[in-house]
């Protein structure tokens, strides 16, 4: 195998081992966001798609995981912007997250996230589920701080209307 061959190779695995280590994070991310494992399991292919293609450059990134948050984020919106983005084929929930331990809840929450405008949904997703700062998501969205201050406040508010009468039984 000649050097080349030998760094390709060693690129690759590298690659590979990051991507492991990540896709659970960023497949439940991207569920999270648009409501629908297919369409989040799409979009995060196509992210991986472009990673791949860029890898070289990326992996000298400073923060590489916030490259790829912003590039999910990014995707993500964009998606939303697509006409056939807006066409439901099915209408089942599929399993959630194991982070709300009733599954009632999950339900519920995950019910009323979809609800949320798709940029409110990811500010909460990205601050709330992935535990980023203001700052962090900020970077992720492409926006100022004050912009994912007002969409987390619009979008709890949204989440608190939609919630409430389900919580008190109204």
């Amino acid at each position: 195998m000649t050097t080349s061959g030998r760094r390709r190779a060693e690129a690759d695995d590298e690659y590979t081992e990051y991507v492991r280590s990540r896709m659970v994070q960023w497949r439940r991310t991207a569920y999270l966001m648009c409501g629908d494992w297919d369409r989040g399991d799409d979009i995060l292919q196509r992210v991986l798609t472009e990673l791949y293609r860029s890898w070289a450059r990326a992996r000298q990134a400073d923060h590489l995981d916030a490259l790829v948050r912003t590039m999910l984020v990014r995707r993500l919106i964009d998606e939303r912007r697509l006409r056939w983005a807006r066409v439901r084929l099915g209408s089942a929930l599929p399993d959630v997250s194991r982070a709300f331990p009733d599954p009632t809840d999950r339900i519920t929450l995950v019910s009323a996230l979809r609800q949320v405008p798709p940029r409110q949904r990811a500010v909460l997703v990205l601050r709330y589920f992935q535990d980023l700062s203001v700052e962090e998501t900020a970077r992720a969205m492409g926006c100022s701080t004050g912009t994912v201050k007002s969409q987390t406040a619009k979008g709890l508010a949204t989440l608190r209307t939609l919630l409430i009468p389900t919580l008190t039984g109204n």
